[in-house]
């Protein structure tokens, strides 16, 4: 069996009683370690609380293992019980599929423990759920690929009057080029965008365009670390946004559509004061 564990995303105590139980029973425990495991730790020390609270060794998977040798985990899953951690919820922000395809086709029954994840804990700024349109990414900008087929999503949720969550790159364990082109893989040091790099990227990719998606002052959410200890939200317009200090990662993003006087009631406890 292979069971697909969500963390949820605060720290070790917010995976479910259901998680735990079916992670104690598992004869390997691997945590997915290339997306958003900075909450529970990248550290020795994050990962020896998680294996003391579940008394047993956690295997990290990186992207590598993940896409390359994801076999060898579904072979191991065929003859015995096995957990795949996820950071937030298996099917929310970074999607598992493949790995729930891959694991039926070879004949492995895959059970999943869903957990919270960024696209609903977002409502605690006040912005209900079922108004948002559909989700983008905002990928870090180099001097030669700077995509911007976000901008259209944008476009089109703010036309229907609808919030747009943005989530934030984050790049962990990858290639330098250099070392592609060697042979050799050596990797860039991680990095998270921060709110402020996506406004401004934002900002550059509306001068290119020109169409009025959004501008300056537009209204935006901003949450630091969000179901932590430590969460940090602020509402403002983006010109606002970009002069706060957001502080640790991960970070993420909402345009704000039309609002309902509901929402707006929520937003002001989050509202920057002039």
């Amino acid at each position: 069996m292979l069971y697909i564990i969500g963390l949820g995303l605060g720290d070790e105590r917010d995976i479910t009683l259901r998680g735990l139980d079916a992670v104690k029973k598992c004869e390997r425990v691997y945590i997915e370690a290339y997306t958003s495991l900075l909450s529970f730790g990248l550290s020795t020390d994050g990962l020896s609380t998680l294996e003391k609270l579940y008394g047993k060794p956690i295997i990290l998977a990186d992207r590598e293992m993940v896409e390359e040798k994801v076999d060898n985990i579904l072979s191991e899953a065929l003859g015995s019980d096995v957990a795949f951690l996820v950071v937030g919820d298996p099917f929310g922000a970074t999607t598992h599929t493949d790995l729930v395809v891959r694991a039926k086709t070879l004949g492995v029954d895959v059970k999943v423990v869903h957990n919270a994840s960024v696209m609903n804990a977002i409502g605690i700024c006040g912005l209900q759920l079922y108004r948002y349109g559909e989700t983008v990414s905002i990928p870090f900008f180099t001097e030669t690929w700077r995509p911007d087929s976000f901008y259209e999503k944008i476009q089109r949720n703010r036309n229907l009057g609808l919030h747009t969550l943005c989530l934030l790159d984050i790049r962990v364990k990858e290639p330098t080029l250099e070392s592609l082109c060697r042979g050799r893989k050596q990797y860039e040091a991680p990095r998270y965008m921060t709110i402020n790099t996506a406004i401004e990227q934002l900002l550059e990719v509306e001068q290119k365009h020109g169409e009025s998606a959004y501008d300056e002052d537009t209204d935006c959410v901003g949450f630091a670390r969000l179901g932590s200890d430590d969460q940090m939200i602020v509402a403002g317009t983006m010109r606002q946004l970009q002069m706060v200090d957001f502080g640790k990662p991960l970070h993420c993003l909402v345009i704000v559509g039309k609002t309902h006087p509901v929402e707006e009631e929520m937003l002001q406890f989050y509202k920057i004061r002039s």
